[in-house]
């Protein structure tokens, strides 16, 4: 998998958590699946959104 491939799914990643995040608000819901997954480790959940920032950028560079 190139660096490109990992960025374009972390991106999707972290906009399905996004989106979900959103909807679990008007629901009252906590629909955040990265905090369900990591959220016993809080440095992990930090790691993914990092991650995830990172590779948005990644996408923004190359889409330049």
């Amino acid at each position: 998998m190139t660096l490109n491939q990992a960025a374009k799914w972390l991106v999707l990643i972290g906009a399905l958590n996004w989106g979900l995040v959103g909807i679990g608000h008007f629901l009252n819901v906590n629909l955040n699946i990265v905090n369900a997954i990591f959220g016993g480790v809080p440095v992990l959940e930090n790691v993914v959104y990092v991650l995830v920032g990172g590779a948005a950028v990644i996408g923004l560079m190359k889409n330049r």
